[in-house]
């Protein structure tokens, strides 16, 4: 049992490969701008191998048990990608459909789980985020009730590998405050 005002642990997925990825350079900063009692940890995609059902055995893929032990182990996921027309980037689908497995058994579920997405364009990516919505919720995580972040036209927002926007920044750090009151309340509930 969890003490519920103990420090809470979040991991972050960058839905992106790219070494200079808008979604990371969020999180980064994301992760600087929290309370001292929250933490960050960014956890990248590249080592996930493509899903094969074959390869669904008791002993997963190193890589794809490290991700799993990662999402068990946090308290809460943050989740920023991008948009790949119109919609989810297929290496973060990937990884979901790996986290999905055994079915009914992901370390998503009852997971707190916030999603964001940026993208250049001015829609900022909300089609992805709905898809990802849609894909969490069938692994059974509790996606986080928030207005919907997006980051749109991120190429003018992101300098030095930070986001710069204070609007966005302001209104993401709301949502990540949405997402402890989420960790906090379930706390409760396994407390009590």
């Amino acid at each position: 049992m969890k003490d519920k005002h103990a420090s809470i642990r979040l991991i972050g997925i960058p839905g992106s490969l790219r070494r200079h990825s808008y979604c990371t350079a969020i999180l980064r900063t994301l992760r600087d701008e929290l309370l001292e009692h929250v933490t960050l940890d960014i956890f990248e995609l590249g080592q996930i191998p493509l899903f094969n059902e074959d390869h669904e055995t008791e002993d997963f893929p190193s890589s794809v048990q490290t991700f799993k032990d990662a999402v068990a182990q946090c308290d809460g996921v943050v989740i920023v990608s991008p948009e790949y027309n119109y919609g989810i980037p297929g290496v973060f689908k990937n990884a979901l459909d790996w986290a999905s497995r055994p079915m009914n058994a992901s370390p998503f579920a009852g997971k707190p789980t916030l999603v964001m997405t940026a993208s250049p364009a001015f829609t900022g990516g909300v089609r992805a985020q709905v898809q990802i919505a849609e894909t969490l919720r069938a692994m059974l995580a509790h996606v986080v009730s928030s207005p919907q972040v997006v980051v749109p036209a991120a190429h003018t927002k992101i300098e030095d590998g930070r986001l710069k926007d204070p609007v966005s920044l302001d209104f993401a750090m709301k949502a990540i405050d949405a997402l402890v009151v989420a960790i906090k309340e379930r706390r409760l509930i396994t407390v009590d």
